[in-house]
């Protein structure tokens, strides 16, 4: 037993901290950007923008591209409605760097990267009559236009946009296979709040009271089962008042602060070897702990159904007594477990994801609890210190905010780790989820078990 307890602390400190300051701190996706190694000056002061290029191949909606705009030209309009339908037209000589040998007639010029300034690049196109320069980059990631400290040539009244370039090579493709190619370019804003978010946010506080109400409940009966065996228990059994109830894992203000430590250890491993096999273990161990916990979920659930299934046992090799029910469920809990990680990356995985974390969230409260207001004073603080920490402070040290990068999953080419519940957002043009980590949830729901108790 006390090995399951500490197995049960660690994976509360791996699956809980991860997530702390996720709700607000990460959005999937986020267009407005700024840059202090970039500074602003006139005619250079644009803040970087995700950009929207909509194709038309022959007067037929086409495919899409994402861009970000420079720091310099005019600013992008951010209603599709209002964002002008030009032709798209190869720059000849590609670099764009000396002008056009056609001119333009408020076309979209397509520029290679290289040779000369972004500036230089955007000054040819626009004197040549280009109403937009997109420059292809020749690397697979965006990268950030700016101006240099000594530039002064900045009258640009035309936007510029950077695209990676495998987009280079589709729109290269369009123009060489189509007799026309248009483009429309927008930067569309977010919605200060999705209801996505209200949903995540009541689905959180849900568990928290599902959670906390059934432990709560789960000591009251506990308690009152051992007051029974107080009562009818004889001389051999008066030492039990000194014990605590089974299968708990009461939280000491050691733990609580080594909570916090084992939690950044495992944040830094994480920062340092995320990395698509790392993504597959984490989603293994939090299929197995997913898998578990929606069995103690149904089996508490259905024992009060079917208490026969539920108080008949049979014993097993290596796992002791194990009730029929707990035998008829476990199939379904692992093969549940198993479909969500391989189809984890379709639309709809989500769904599962939520309700594994759920499961998992709600047997950890079972399980982990505050014995005392000191206890919960300094846990509450230690989290609130490394929540500041890697989310704040952190980018001082690691120029990016650690906790934001694995929550994201960055360096991972993945969604970002399992532990979190997230919704996708509903009205928001550029997609993406609203996601709340384990520990914004855990925590919170540990006070309210306290107190309820």
């Amino acid at each position: 037993m006390g090995l399951m307890k500490f197995g049960c602390f660690l994976w509360l400190c791996v699956v809980g901290l991860l997530g702390l300051g996720s709700l607000c701190g990460v959005r999937a996706g986020d267009i407005v950007h700024d840059d202090n190694r970039a500074p602003k000056k006139p005619g250079c002061e644009n803040d970087f923008v995700l950009v929207k290029v909509q194709t038309w191949i022959n007067g037929q909606e086409g495919r899409e591209f994402v861009g970000v705009g420079a720091r310099f030209g005019t600013s992008i309009v951010s209603k599709e409605k209002n964002a002008n339908y030009s032709l798209l037209t190869l720059s000849n000589p590609r670099d764009c760097c000396s002008p056009p040998k056609k001119k333009l007639e408020g076309d979209v010029i397509m520029v290679e990267r290289g040779n000369c300034k972004f500036t230089t690049k955007a000054n040819v196109a626009q004197d040549a009559g280009a109403s937009a320069v997109l420059i292809i980059n020749n690397q697979k990631e965006l990268y950030k236009m700016v101006c240099e400290p000594d530039e002064t040539d900045l009258d640009i009244h035309i936007p510029a946009v950077m695209l990676p370039k495998d987009a280079g090579v589709s729109l290269e493709n369009m123009l060489l296979n189509n007799t026309s190619v248009s483009v429309q370019l927008y930067s569309p804003r977010r919605p200060v709040v999705d209801i996505a978010e209200v949903f995540l946010w009541l689905m959180a506080v849900c568990t928290i009271l599902i959670a906390s109400y059934w432990s709560a409940w789960s000591a009251r009966e506990a308690a009152i089962e051992h007051d029974k065996l107080l009562k009818d228990a004889s001389d051999e059994h008066e030492d039990t008042k000194g014990r605590s109830f089974g299968g708990v894992v009461e939280i000491s203000v050691t733990l609580a602060i080594l909570f916090v430590v084992v939690a950044s250890c495992f944040l830094v491993l994480l920062y340092k070897l995320m990395s698509d096999w790392f993504i597959e273990l984490l989603v293994v161990l939090f299929g197995i702990g997913g898998a578990e916990g929606l069995q103690t979920c149904l089996v508490a659930i259905l024992s009060r159904v079917f208490k026969s299934a539920g108080q008949s046992f049979v014993k097993l090799p290596f796992l002791g007594a194990v009730s029929h029910l707990t035998l008829a469920v476990t199939p379904f809990c692992i093969t549940f477990a198993a479909v969500w990680a391989v189809y984890r990356n379709v639309s709809f995985a989500w769904i599962g994801q939520d309700i594994l974390g759920i499961a998992l969230i709600v047997t950890v409260l079972q399980i982990v609890r505050l014995p005392n207001l000191k206890v919960a004073t300094v846990l509450l603080s230690c989290a609130f210190l490394y929540d500041i920490f890697w989310v704040f402070i952190s980018k001082y040290i690691f120029h990016e905010s650690v906790m934001i990068v694995v929550a994201r999953g960055d360096k991972s080419g993945e969604d970002g780790i399992p532990m979190l519940l997230k919704i996708p957002r509903m009205f928001d043009p550029w997609g993406g989820y609203s996601i709340i980590g384990f520990g914004d949830i855990l925590l919170p729901g540990l006070l309210v078990v306290f107190s309820l108790r």
